[in-house]
C-alpha cells in the first residue's frame, strides 16, 4: 500500500512538472518560433519544366508565387502564367499544443505501465492457490473436478476481499459450465 502511495505521488510530481514546462516554455518565447509558420507552395509541371514543391518560414503576406519561388524558373513574359498555375498555403502551427498533447499522453501510458508493474509484483503475494483449478483431460478428471466444487463451504466463513469475492464468482461460474456440459454432452439435451 505504501510503494502504491509513493508510485502516485511520484506520478502526480511528473505531471506538475511537465505541465509546468509546457507552460513556461511559450512564456519565455516573445514571438512564435519559425517551425511554427511556413508557406507551401505547389507549383505543376509547365511547358519543359518539371514540377516543384517550395517550402519557405515566411509570414503570411509574403506567401505568394512571386516570393516564394527561388529562383524563378520561367523566362519574364511567362512568370505570370506560371504563378497562376502554383498553389500557395500558409500554414500555422503550435508546437506547443502538440507537446502538451504528447506529455499527457506519455504521461498516462506511463502511469498505466507502473500500475501494471505494481499489480504484476502484488498479484501473487495476495492470490491464494486454487484448489478447484485441475486439468480437465477425461471423464475421470472431470468427476473429480465436480466433487470437490460441490462441496459447500462453511457458514462461518466469508469472502473478506474483493479477490475473494471475485474468485467464488469464477468457481460458482466454472460449476455452471460444468454443470451444462454435463447436460449438453452427456445427456446430449439442450439447454432450455
Amino acid at each position: 500500500m505504501i510503494f502504491a502511495q509513493h508510485i502516485w505521488k511520484s506520478i502526480q510530481l511528473l505531471s506538475l512538472m511537465a505541465v509546468v514546462w509546457c507552460v513556461l516554455t511559450p512564456l519565455a518565447q516573445a514571438s512564435k518560433r519559425s517551425e511554427d509558420i511556413r508557406c507551401k507552395c505547389i507549383c505543376p509541371p509547365y511547358r519543359n519544366i518539371i514540377g516543384h514543391i517550395y517550402n519557405r518560414n515566411v509570414s503570411q503576406k509574403d506567401c505568394n508565387c512571386l516570393y516564394m519561388v527561388e529562383p524563378m524558373p520561367v523566362p519574364g513574359r511567362d512568370v505570370e502564367a506560371y504563378c497562376l498555375l502554383c498553389e500557395c498555403k500558409y500554414e500555422e502551427r503550435s508546437t506547443t499544443t502538440i507537446k502538451v498533447i504528447i506529455i499527457i499522453y506519455l504521461s498516462v501510458v506511463g502511469a498505466l505501465l507502473l500500475y501494471m508493474a505494481f499489480l504484476m509484483l502484488v498479484d501473487p503475494l495476495i492470490r491464494k492457490p486454487d484448489a478447484y483449478t485441475q486439468p480437465l483431460h477425461n471423464e475421470e478428471e472431470n468427476e473429480d473436478a465436480r466433487s470437490l466444487a460441490a462441496v459447500p463451504t462453511p457458514s462461518g466463513a466469508r469472502a473478506n476481499t474483493v479477490l475473494e469475492r471475485v474468485e467464488g464468482a469464477q468457481q460458482r461460474w466454472k460449476r455452471q459450465v460444468q454443470e451444462q456440459r454435463k447436460t449438453v454432452f452427456d445427456r446430449h439435451k439442450m439447454l432450455s
